[in-house]
C-alpha cells in the first residue's frame, strides 16, 4: 500500500476562510477554488500542481488511491477536497493532526508549526499569509512558483512527522482515525430540510412563548433569587460559585462563568431560552444549531464531524460547530434535530449503546465482585442498591423513585460524589432530597462498596507516587500501567493519559494536586483519577468494538458510549444481531468483565432510542 502525502492550497480572504467558516461550509461554498496541491508518494520527491479545477481533477486521477493511505495534516479538510471535490477515495485516511493529539494530548497545540518545532525538524514558512485575497489567476508566475515551494515544505514536514509520531502509535489507533475520518470525508447521513425547517420556526414561537407565559420580564430575567426560582421550575439547579468580596456562596450568573456559560448548551430549549434572554442574545443554541442543519441540507449530505481523541481520556468529541455528541432530546421539542439525521434511501439505522459501561468498568476494575457478577447475570442493580438503601427485602417492592435514587447512586457515585453535590444532581433531575438524607445514601454506597473506596484511595496513592517520579500499581493487573517520567498512566490501547507538570501543594485540608492544563491547571484526586480511568478505558473497548462493526457495515457516527451504523434494509435483523455481537465482545485484557449493550433501529437517529 502507497502512503500518498497530501496537502491543498485554497483560496481564502478576511470573510472567506477555516478561521470564519466550518470546513463544511468553506469546501461547499461556490468561492471555494484550489490554488495548487503537492503531492508527495512514499519518499519520493514532492510534487507540486496547479491549474483549473479540470486540470487539478486530471492531475490527481494520474495516481492510484484505491489502495493507498491517503496522509495530510487536519486531513477532514484535505480528505473533505479529494473526496468531495474530485470523487478520489483511498483505501485507509491517516492524519498527523489526530496522532498528535493521543500522544501528547489535548492540552498542547497540534498545529503543523508547533509540532515541527517540537520535533525540531525544520521550519514552516508564511507565504500563505501573503495568499489573502488571492486567487489563483492574481499570482505571478514567480508568486505561484514560491507559494509551490511553501507546499511542498509543508508536505515534507508532514512526511517527516508521520514518520517519527507513527513509528510506535498503537495500529489499532490508526484504524480508529481512519474510520472516525471516513464519518465526515465520506458521508452517508441525509438531512430532513422540511422537518427542520419546520423546527426552527417552532422553536421561535416556543421562545417567545415561554418568555409570554412565564410573565417574564427584564426584571425578573436580572434579578438573581427570580431567575434562579426561574431555572428551578425548569429542574436546573442553579449554578453558584464563592464571591471574592464577600467570600460566601453566591449565584454564578455572570457571562464568563463556566457553570452559567454551560447553561446555553443545556439539552432543554427551555433552560437555553432563559440563559440567552438574561445574556441579551438574540438566538438560542437550538437556533443557530437548526439553521446550521438547514444550510447542511442544502447542500448535500451530512458529514459527520466527531474530532478523535478530543478529550483528556481519548474519547470523541464534537466539530464543525454542530457537536452532534450533545444533541438534546429533552424539552417540548425534544428530537427533533435526532430525527432530522436520517439514513438514505435503501437504508436503515442501527443505534448500539454500551449498556452502564463506566459503571461496569469502575466494579470490575475495582475488583468489587459482588456488583460485578450482578452484572453478569443481568441483576436489576439499581433496585439492589435501593433495596441497600430504604431496607427494603424485595427486590418486587422497590418503588419507582427508590429505584431512581439508587439508580443515580449507582452511576453518580462512584467517583467519590460527596453529599451537597449529589443532593444537587438529584435536584437537576426533579427529585428533591435533604442533605442529611443525601450523606445517608453516600455512606450507604461507599460502605456496600468498600472496594470502590478503596479504589479512589489506592488512585490518591498514584497520584502521590507520581508526582514523586516513582512507579506503582492501580486495578487490575494488566489493565493499566504507570509512566511517573511523563507523568501518565499507560491506557490499555497502549496510548497515555498525561498529567503534565503534576505537583502537590500545601493548604489548610492537606496536599493538593494540580496538573498543567492549556487554561491553567486543574485539581485531580483520587476519585478523579478513576473517573478519567474509567472513561479511558470504556473508550478502548468501544473503540476495538467499533473496529470489528465497520468490518461489516458501515459505522457513521459515535455518541458517547454509542455506535450508530448504516445498513441494509433487507439485513436490518442480521445487521442488528451482528452489531450487538460486537457489542458484547471483549478484547483479552478485559477479560472478567460484565460488558452489555442494547441497540434500536429506525430510518432516522432520534427514532432508534
Amino acid at each position: 500500500m502507497d502512503l500518498i502525502t497530501v496537502d491543498f492550497e485554497t483560496y481564502y480572504d478576511k470573510k472567506f476562510s477555516l478561521s470564519k467558516m466550518t470546513t463544511e461550509e468553506y469546501v461547499r461554498d461556490p468561492q471555494f477554488e484550489v490554488i495548487g496541491v503537492g503531492i508527495k508518494v512514499n519518499n519520493g520527491p514532492t510534487e507540486w500542481a496547479s491549474g483549473t479545477h479540470e486540470q487539478i481533477n486530471e492531475y490527481l486521477h494520474t495516481f492510484d488511491w484505491a489502495d493507498a493511505m491517503v496522509l495530510a495534516h487536519n486531513t477532514i479538510f484535505d480528505g473533505a477536497i479529494l473526496s468531495w471535490l474530485f470523487d478520489i477515495h483511498p483505501r485507509v485516511w491517516a492524519d498527523t493532526l489526530c496522532i498528535a493529539r493521543a500522544l501528547h494530548g489535548v492540552e498542547v497545540s497540534g498545529s503543523l508549526k508547533a509540532l515541527v518545532e517540537r520535533y525540531d525538524i525544520g521550519a514552516k514558512g508564511t507565504e500563505v499569509l501573503d495568499a489573502l485575497g488571492k486567487r489563483r489567476t492574481d499570482f505571478t508566475e514567480e508568486e505561484l512558483s514560491k507559494y509551490g515551494d511553501y507546499c511542498i515544505n509543508d508536505v515534507e514536514l508532514t512526511y517527516k512527522l508521520f514518520g517519527l509520531m507513527a513509528r510506535n502509535f498503537p495500529r489499532q489507533e490508526l484504524k480508529i482515525i481512519d474510520l472516525t475520518l471516513r464519518m465526515f470525508i465520506e458521508p452517508m447521513l441525509d438531512l430532513d430540510l422540511g422537518l427542520l425547517e419546520q423546527h426552527l420556526e417552532d422553536t421561535k414561537e416556543l421562545k417567545d412563548k415561554l418568555l409570554l407565559d412565564a410573565g417574564v420580564d427584564k426584571k425578573d430575567l436580572m434579578s438573581n433569587p427570580k431567575f434562579a426560582g426561574l431555572l428551578e421550575i425548569l429542574g436546573v439547579v442553579p449554578p453558584m460559585k464563592t464571591s471574592l468580596t464577600t467570600g460566601k456562596e453566591t449565584y454564578a450568573f455572570a457571562k464568563s462563568d463556566e457553570g452559567f456559560k454551560a447553561l446555553l448548551e443545556h439539552e432543554d430549549v427551555r433552560v437555553q431560552t432563559l440563559v440567552n434572554a438574561r445574556l441579551g442574545n438574540k438566538s438560542t443554541l437550538e437556533e443557530t444549531r437548526t439553521q446550521r442543519f438547514i444550510d447542511i441540507a442544502k447542500r448535500g449530505l451530512l458529514p459527520v464531524p466527531v474530532k478523535y481523541y478530543a478529550a483528556h481520556t481519548g474519547r470523541w468529541g464534537g466539530a464543525d460547530k454542530i457537536n452532534l455528541q450533545n444533541l438534546p432530546s429533552r424539552g417540548p421539542n425534544g428530537k427533533k434535530l435526532k430525527r432530522s439525521i436520517v439514513a438514505p434511501d435503501g437504508y436503515m439505522l442501527v443505534d448500539c449503546d454500551s449498556s452502564q459501561i463506566e459503571a461496569r468498568v469502575l466494579s470490575w476494575l475495582a475488583g468489587q465482585d459482588d456488583l460485578t457478577q450482578a452484572f453478569h447475570v443481568g441483576d436489576d442493580v439499581y433496585k439492589k442498591m435501593a433495596m441497600s438503601i430504604y431496607g427494603v427485602n424485595r427486590e418486587e417492592d422497590v418503588t419507582k423513585d427508590q429505584r431512581f435514587v439508587g439508580k443515580t447512586t449507582i452511576l453518580g457515585a462512584g467517583y467519590g460524589m460527596g453529599a451537597v453535590r449529589f443532593k444537587d444532581q438529584l435536584q437537576s433531575f426533579g427529585f428533591d432530597m435533604d442533605l442529611d438524607e443525601a450523606r445517608r445514601v453516600i455512606n450507604i454506597y461507599r460502605e456496600t462498596n468498600f472496594h470502590i473506596t478503596r479504589l479512589w484511595n489506592d488512585a490518591s496513592h498514584t497520584i502521590r507516587c507520581m508526582e514523586q517520579g516513582m512507579g506503582t500499581e492501580l486495578g487490575i493487573k494488566g489493565v493499566i500501567s504507570i509512566d511517573p517520567k511523563v507523568p501518565a498512566i499507560i491506557l490499555p490501547s497502549g496510548l497515555q493519559m498525561r498529567y503534565e507538570d503534576l505537583r502537590g501543594e500545601q493548604n489548610e485540608r492537606g496536599v493538593e494536586y494540580t496538573y498543567k492544563v492549556r487554561r491553567g491547571r486543574n485539581r485531580i484526586y483520587g476519585g478523579k483519577v478513576i473517573e478519567n480511568v474509567c472513561q479511558a478505558v470504556a473508550r478502548c473497548i468501544i473503540g476495538e468494538q467499533m473496529l470489528k462493526i465497520a468490518k461489516k457495515y458501515r459505522v457513521v457516527l459515535t455518541v458517547h458510549d454509542s455506535v450508530v451504523c448504516c445498513v441494509p434494509e433487507d439485513e436490518v435483523e442480521e445487521a442488528q444481531r451482528y452489531i450487538e455481537g460486537c457489542m458484547r465482545w471483549l478484547p483479552d485484557w478485559a477479560e472478567g468483565l460484565p460488558i452489555d449493550c442494547e441497540s434500536g433501529v429506525a430510518k432516522s437517529y432520534g427514532d432508534c432510542e
